[in-house]
Parts: structure tokens; sequence; C-alpha cells
């Protein structure tokens, strides 16, 4: 059963890594296997549901895991603008470390998959999940439920388009300028 157990979750992480890099459509479901060692016949094995299923899993994963950064990040931060700078920091790091392949482990596979109803419910309560710690570190920290569910979504939707941005530009630059507006928007909220 270990083996098992190993053999999946080695296809989960190449998939979400793959997904995050090159996006769904172009990665195939041969270098899903080959990329995670897996047997051949083990995707269908593992994924009934096939690459569908495969994805929209890798793209629960890939979100839990930001959804850890964002929570050891904000849990350390001093106070709610550090935090929000810490997130980008963060993010602009692992973009610039990969030269530029890894942006936001969600929008990759979000953007191609629209039309396809459990990957893009996967790709929604990934970025739901975001939204709702970063609302629930706002409201914590004194800002009312409702303001804070608001700043919460403009600040995804800022550090999403400066990520794609940045990478599309390979430059870091969009990425600090939303930064450092976020940060001003953050502070004044909390004062």
């Amino acid at each position: 059963m270990a083996n098992r157990t190993d053999t999946r979750r080695r296809m989960l992480e190449s998939a979400a890594e793959l997904f995050r890099t090159q996006g769904y459509h172009a990665t195939g479901m041969t270098q899903l296997v080959s990329e995670s060692r897996a047997p051949k016949g083990s995707l269908y094995f593992h994924f009934p549901g096939g690459k569908e299923q495969l994805a929209a899993e890798a793209v629960q994963l890939s979100g839990e895991r930001l959804a850890g950064v964002f929570r050891e990040i904000t849990a350390g931060a001093p106070d709610p603008a550090t935090a929000i700078d810490l997130i980008v920091t963060a993010l602009a790091t692992s973009l610039s470390e990969s030269d530029y392949r890894c942006g936001c482990p969600i929008a990759t596979v979000a953007l191609e998959a629209a039309d396809n109803e459990p990957i893009r419910a996967a790709c929604d309560q990934g970025y739901e999940g975001w939204l709702r710690h970063i609302s629930a570190y706002f409201t914590e920290r004194g800002l009312a439920e409702d303001r804070a569910a608001s700043l919460a979504t403009v600040v995804l939707s800022a550090i999403e388009g400066a990520l794609l941005l940045a990478r599309t530009r390979r430059d870091t630059a969009p990425l600090q300028a939303v930064a450092a507006h976020l940060h001003t928007t953050v502070e004044r909220e909390f004062a």
C-alpha cells in the first residue's frame, strides 16, 4: 500500500509542477507518467478520471501549499502591511529563482481550463482558501468582516496581476510596485 501511495503522491507532485510551469494543455499524459517515474498504466489506476482528475487534485495540492506559506508568513509578521510585503517578496523570489517559470500555482491552469468544470472548481477553491485566510487575518487584526473581505480581494487580485505581468516581462518590478502600493493601502486600513 505504501508503494501505491508513494506513486500517487509522486504523480501529484509532478503534475503540480508541470501544470504550474507549462500549463494544462501543454502537459501530456506521457510526460506526467515519465516525470513522476510512475509505471505505465498507473495514471488511470490512481486517477480514474484521467488528466482532468489529476489536474484538479494537483491544483488543490498547490493551493493548499501556498495557503500554508501564507499562514506561516502572516503568523510571524508584526503587522498586516509587513505581512503583505513578505508574501509578495516570497512570490517574487520563487518566480525569479525559477527563471520566471513558476508564477502562481493556480493561474496558469485557471486561464486555460476555465471551461472545464472540475478544474475550474478546484481553481476557485484554491483562490477561495487564500481569500479566506487573508480576510480572516485582517479581521483578527481589527477590520470589520466585510471590509476585510473586500481588502483581501483587492490584495489577492493585485498580487495575481503583478505575478502574471512579472512572469511575462521576466522582471519582478511589477511585484515590487504592487507591494509598495499595497503596503500603503493596507497600512491606511489599519491606521
